[in-house]
């Protein structure tokens, strides 16, 4: 049997925001729409889905982030130079890092809601 992820879902409070969010940030395009509740973008090999979270959550407070996942996004190249471009447009970002004995450079980011992504760019 061959197993490939081809969807990761995200349930959010403001499928609009994200949306805009990662749209303006990263260039993902659309491949699916109900606008407000659904919204699926394409990244690569891989969809971002948005899901409007469901009515009994709705009128919680949002807390602090627990979630337990990242999204992870390759770059080719200008690494540093996205990581700005995001701090000058208010996204909280992490300073640049990188481990020993693993060839990549890295940094990590939250979405509106709290959602944490990894940029990576390979030496």
């Amino acid at each position: 049997m061959s197993v490939s992820m081809t969807r990761l879902m995200l349930y959010v409070r403001d499928v609009a925001l994200l949306k805009s969010f990662y749209q303006t940030h990263f260039d993902l395009a659309v491949t699916e729409e109900i606008e407000g509740e659904w919204v699926v973008l394409k990244a690569g090999e891989v969809e971002i889905a948005l899901h409007r979270i469901g009515e009994p959550y709705r009128d919680r407070p949002a807390g602090a982030n627990t979630s337990n996942s990242k999204i992870v996004f390759s770059v080719l190249s200008g690494l540093p130079e996205l990581r700005e471009k995001l701090v000058n447009a208010g996204v909280p970002m992490r300073n640049l890092k990188r481990y020993d004995g693993f060839a990549q450079l890295m940094c990590d980011g939250e979405d509106p809601e709290g959602n944490v992504f990894q940029l990576s760019q390979a030496d």
